[in-house]
């Protein structure tokens, strides 16, 4: 902080905002971006630090308020509890210290231009500036990581299932619709999406640092040309797409001639971008909506994604019953040896995200990750909560369990059941065509409110095709989120809930949104205002029963858990060896 106060004083401003994110609005980033977690030693996925010439703090989501509390303590860097009753937000914060005619700034190039609008107007109102310096961070950082690197690969036809020349006619054919003559896009899932191409880059997520630009009559992808074999050099020339340096896209969006409409997605695009085009168009990515609809040859891929995961985990699960009584494991002895049963699976490329192994009160933190400081025995009692997936090449698979590890309080019994009950309400729904997730939100935490509980995470998420693990516009979440559900999209269902310094329950399956008949039509007349959809949950793994008060269960929902279970034993059992086979028999018994 130090080094950056001089840096901001050279520059004549009073306060400098650090959000997590990089030029590509990722929330994963390569390690060159990762600016604010060195400024702050934070290392959660999610936070903005400001830091004025006297004072420092940091915002941050609840998934990370227990974290953030222990890597701030002693930094100088106060916690901002976003989003809690009294906390103000960054822009009332810097309003209350800075007087008029001071300035606030921001890298344009790493701060996205729907949030440099909405603060730039907010501070206007009490004489402030915001204005784009540049990035400190190649001044003030001496040991800064350059730009990732890792080789481009093309994603096979038999998983991507539609040429990249295909998805770009489509996504032309949307922009003439709407009005403008091109695209660009900084969205590297996006990017790697729209040219069925992969990466390594970025920790989890399969994609390459990139801009794509798409006019009606071109394509140029700007991108280290040193990653490109000769191989990908021909298929992008193949698909109508050219290869500038990743470094030209400023030039080469200024040079455009002004009658040409170029569009942007404000909340995606950084503001660098923006202060580029001379003739913008404001408009949601079309890519996005097209993504976020699985084709068929995704949809097998999930499904097969999804058995290796399920085979992975059940011996995984077989190995800890047997393994923690012994002694001797710990919750990242516990993450490695699950990583090691996927990676004996074909086509694994790694795991999705930092898994999140938390034993006992460290389940209480929402996206808790063990590390050699954290890191702790795991006994036979209390409760495991384990988050994570995996990255294979025709799938991304996403799963938590709650795993009883020996005798338990009641209370954890209660808040296993509880959270149970939200999962099956919200697995189990059907629902009208024009439904929100937000609409569908509730079901998931009705069981909870009854007991004056509830969580301030979103309850879903949707999750990429052999990309990233976090993919949107919609979810399940208490706040609105204006994106219909529609066959064919993915989307987890992970209700929780936390208790600080005791444990931690989540319960979460990756499903598919199908069309479905509700069991009460009229046959004679058919469901009014129809279509109607449900469900298909793609994850396959057992679910602990031991933790379970059956008495809380109503009928229905003992029901749909039995019959989730014989499921995930009909898809298992036949990949299985004779062992594990039994073991999962007796961990899908019917209640």
């Amino acid at each position: 902080m130090a080094r950056l106060r001089q840096w901001m004083e050279e520059k004549g401003i009073q306060a400098f905002i650090t959000p997590s994110t990089d030029p590509h609005s990722g929330e994963y980033v390569p390690e060159r971006w990762k600016s604010r977690e060195w400024l702050s030693g934070f290392t959660g996925s999610a936070g903005t630090a400001v830091v004025t010439l006297h004072e420092a703090a940091l915002w941050t989501d609840s998934r990370y308020f227990l974290q953030a509390a222990a890597q701030l303590d002693g930094s100088g860097m106060v916690l901002m509890k976003d989003k809690v009753e009294g906390t103000p937000d960054i822009g009332r914060w810097l309003a209350e210290r800075l007087p008029e005619g001071q300035r606030v700034g921001v890298d344009e190039w790493c701060f996205a231009s729907a949030e440099f609008t909405a603060l730039a107007a907010r501070l206007r109102e009490g004489g402030v500036t915001l204005v784009g310096v540049g990035d400190p961070f190649d001044e003030i950082w001496p040991t800064r990581p350059g730009i990732p690197g890792a080789p481009v690969e093309i994603h096979p036809m038999e998983y991507a299932g539609e040429p990249a020349a295909s998805k770009l006619g489509r996504i032309r054919g949307t922009l003439a619709a709407r009005g403008a003559d091109a695209l660009i896009m900084p969205m590297l899932d996006e990017v790697a999406w729209t040219l069925n191409l992969r990466g390594a880059d970025v920790r989890y997520n399969p994609v390459f640092v990139s801009y794509l630009y798409i006019g009606q009559n071109s394509a140029v992808l700007f991108v280290d040309e040193r990653k490109l074999t000769s191989e990908v050099r021909h298929y992008l020339a193949d698909q109508g797409v050219d290869v500038q340096p990743y470094g030209a896209v400023d030039a080469y969006l200024r040079q455009l001639p002004e009658r040409i409409r170029v569009a942007f997605q404000p909340e995606k695009c950084n503001h660098g971008i923006e202060c580029a085009l001379r003739n913008a168009v404001r408009m949601d990515c079309p890519v996005s909506m097209m993504k976020i609809m699985k084709n068929e040859s995704e949809i097998r891929g999930y499904r097969s994604a999804m058995r290796k995961d399920g085979v992975a985990m059940v011996r995984w699960l077989k190995w800890l019953e047997e393994a923690v009584p012994q002694g001797g494991q710990t919750e990242l002895s516990l993450s490695r040896r699950l990583e090691e049963f996927r990676a004996e699976q074909p086509n694994f490329r790694g795991v999705s995200f930092e898994s999140i192994m938390a034993y006992g009160a460290h389940g209480a933190i929402v996206h808790y990750d063990p590390t050699p400081e954290t890191d702790v025995a795991v006994e036979p009692r209390g409760l495991l909560l384990i988050d994570s997936g995996g990255q294979y090449q025709e799938g991304t698979t996403d799963i938590t369990r709650t795993i009883p590890l020996g005798p338990l309080t009641d209370q954890e019994r209660r808040d296993y059941t509880l959270c149970l009950r939200g999962f099956i309400n919200l697995g189990r729904a059907v629902f009208p065509r024009g439904t929100y997730g937000t609409q569908l939100d509730a079901l998931a935490r009705e069981p909870m409110w009854k007991y004056g509980i509830n969580y301030l995470h979103g309850t879903g998420h949707g999750v990429g095709s052999y990309l990233n693990v976090h993919e949107g516009p919609h979810q399940f979440r208490m706040n609105y989120m204006p994106t219909p559900l529609l066959p064919r999209m993915t989307i987890t269902n992970e209700p929780g809930i936390y208790i600080e310094g005791s444990h931690g329950v989540r319960h979460e399956n990756t499903m598919l949104v199908v069309e479905v008949t509700p069991k009460d039509c009229d046959s004679s007349q058919g469901c009014t205002y129809g279509p109607y959809y449900g469900f298909e949950h793609l994850t396959l793994c057992p679910i602990s029963t031991a933790a379970i008060v059956v008495d809380m269960l109503q009928k229905e929902e003992r029901a749909w858990f039995n019959a989730y279970q014989q499921h995930v034993y009909n898809q298992l059992a036949p990949h299985l060896d004779e062992a594990h086979r039994a073991w999962l028999l007796q961990a899908t018994r019917a209640i």
